[in-house]
């Protein structure tokens, strides 16, 4: 066999009756050494079940290979056919040979051990090393997907980490071995556009230096274009279409490659920013919200009586404004503060200092009318036990409110609004897909009518055309009610198409601030240029991924340090940056 990997009707069902159950409904294709394969697909479409047949990981999820053959060439010269291989061998190949990077880290990493033991952990079972010899080699590994402070973040657990920084450790763990074939699920969903290209220059370099086969599975057809030699699009369990990069996203002949294409929101340099409201329409108008001074920071401890050394400077000094009906979008690199920003205003995070008022005048604390948020994970923000009806009403009920009349009805209206039937204020979560959940979470926010929503990541979990769906909900409802939006995002498509204004924020302090279509156009700091040099489009075909070698700056300052007084440049009415030093 010529082909590293070679996959051949492949039949993969669920259940006690898996062909009864099948939802992978023969699959064929083929994967040589160097190479790399993009799966795309909608989520439900069979792209993960197939990708985790192919390293056997399906057989602990409930499923079962019913039929076909997964042809591999081991490092050996052997070749094994993975679908009978038995499971005390699949154990070797797995990690040495096959290479897993998963969608989402925070079930992917043991939350009781801390980062380094997990990643030493792959350096002791693979390459023997032992002690001081592998915790070195997991430094290594940390400092090689840039996250700064590599040595002290090695006794950091999980939960000590965002979304962002954890995947580049999961990707971190899968590079270690240098496997022959890497399966990357959604590996740069939680990824902002400069790691994201670190991460994909990490898997062209390995590629590079060790012929590594490269299955990609995403939903981002702008990275696909960059990546990927070939496409394989899925549907329902079926490959509809697949072929070379070119051929498919140029000429898609199936109606749903076509679909695709057309739901994904492409980044156009400003072009397609929202232009329904004007600052110098609303000149008189008060803010919304009002942030000044907010800072963030959480102690760093040494030594045998853990006496504080000096602290991590989460965000420091953040000021802006929000205007009613206006939606800031706030953009950066995992890590940056963005979220530490968006939590703290929500009380989430206790700050260091700094003030926050809402429109009326009154700080936060003190509100009537409230600030919610809509957060990430529309799997996780919903509990699993009680039915929508109770969850919608979980807000009234914590300010003192009660179930009545006038509370159901307010219920039916919202339930309308994002675009879900009534009846659905019996039914539990589990019963609706990302989407509806997510606007489950909308509706949930918008109860006590706030008058400012923080949106944290509220769309990059979910697909493109959900996605687009919600993105157009959030934009009609801030029409309708004069909502004022907090966006917390690391897409630069998604943000262009939903604020009026954008925040850039870099090692916790906002470098950029101004007009969407004028920051995006016109970026004015060195760091916002390079997020949106690196930014992923379709027309960028085979991009050469460079690594940057730029140290990351580190965000632990010692006991007592205060940053300067930043000085700020004009670019026009609305557009400011903040000096860079020569």
């Amino acid at each position: 066999m010529s082909h590293l990997l070679s996959v051949t009707d492949l039949h993969v069902g669920f259940g006690k009756d898996p062909v009864k159950n099948e939802v992978v409904h023969g699959i064929d294709f083929t994967l040589d050494a160097g190479e790399t394969l993009a799966i795309v697909g909608e989520s439900g479409s069979g792209k993960s079940v197939t990708a985790l047949s192919v390293n056997r990981l399906v057989d602990f999820g409930g499923g079962k290979i019913t039929g076909g053959r997964i042809e591999f060439a081991l490092g050996s010269g052997d070749v094994a056919d993975l679908a009978a291989t038995p499971e005390r061998q699949l154990a070797k190949i797995r990690g040495r040979e096959i290479g897993m990077i998963f969608q989402e880290p925070m079930t992917s990493l043991n939350p009781v051990h801390t980062i380094g033991e997990q990643i030493a952990e792959s350096f002791r079972l693979h390459h023997g090393l032992t002690g001081k010899q592998a915790m070195k080699a997991a430094v290594d590994a940390l400092k090689r997907v840039r996250i700064p402070d590599a040595e002290r973040r090695l006794k950091y657990h999980p939960h000590q980490l965002s979304g962002g920084m954890l995947q580049r450790v999961m990707i971190a763990t899968a590079l270690s071995c240098n496997p022959r074939l890497l399966i990357a699920d959604e590996p740069t969903t939680a990824l902002d556009v400069t790691v994201q290209a670190q991460i994909l220059a990490l898997l062209s370099e390995l590629k590079r230096e060790s012929e590594m086969g490269l299955i990609f599975i995403t939903h981002d057809i702008g990275l696909v274009a960059g990546i990927a030699d070939k496409v394989m699009v899925m549907q329902q369990g079926e490959a509809v279409e697949q072929g070379p990069t070119d051929d498919v996203l140029d000429n898609p002949r199936h109606p749903y490659t076509q679909h695709l294409l057309k739901a994904v929101p492409h980044f156009d340099d400003g072009r397609s920013a929202r232009t329904d409201y004007s600052r110098m329409a609303a000149e008189n108008a008060r803010p919304a919200l009002t942030v000044e001074d907010l800072t963030v920071r959480f102690p760093v401890t040494s030594g045998f009586f853990r006496r504080q050394s000096g602290a991590v400077h989460a965000v420091d000094g953040i000021d802006f404004d929000l205007m009613p009906g206006e939606t800031l979008g706030i953009v950066g690199e995992s890590g940056s503060g963005k979220s530490t920003t968006a939590r703290a205003i929500m009380g989430l995070t206790q700050p260091t200092r700094g003030t926050f008022h809402l429109g009326e005048g009154a700080s936060i604390a003190a509100h009537g009318d409230p600030i919610q948020m809509v957060f990430q994970n529309p799997y996780a923000s919903l509990n699993p036990r009680l039915r929508i009806d109770s969850i919608l009403a979980e807000p009234v009920i914590a300010t003192g409110g009660r179930l009545n009349a006038q509370t159901r009805a307010r219920m039916a209206e919202l339930l309308e609004r994002v675009g879900l039937p009534e009846n659905a204020l019996t039914r539990y979560p589990h019963e609706f897909s990302g989407g509806q959940r997510q606007r489950l979470c909308i509706a949930r926010a918008l109860m006590l009518k706030p008058s400012v929503v923080v949106l944290d990541e509220a769309v990059s979990a979910l697909d493109v055309s959900v996605q687009a769906m919600v993105l157009d909900l959030l934009t009609e409802l801030q029409r309708e009610m004069n909502l004022s939006y907090l966006f917390v995002t690391h897409d630069m498509a998604v943000v262009e198409r939903i604020a009026h204004r954008i925040a850039v924020v870099y090692a916790g302090q906002i470098v950029e601030i101004g007009d969407a279509a004028s920051v995006l156009s016109a970026p004015k700091h060195a760091y916002t240029k390079r997020l949106i040099s690196a930014v992923p489009s379709i027309d960028r075909r085979r991009q050469e991924y460079r690594l940057d070698t730029t140290e990351v700056p580190s965000l632990v300052r010692p006991a007592g340090f205060e940053p300067p007084k930043p000085e700020w440049q004009s670019f026009g009415a609305d557009h400011m940056a903040r000096r860079e030093e020569a």
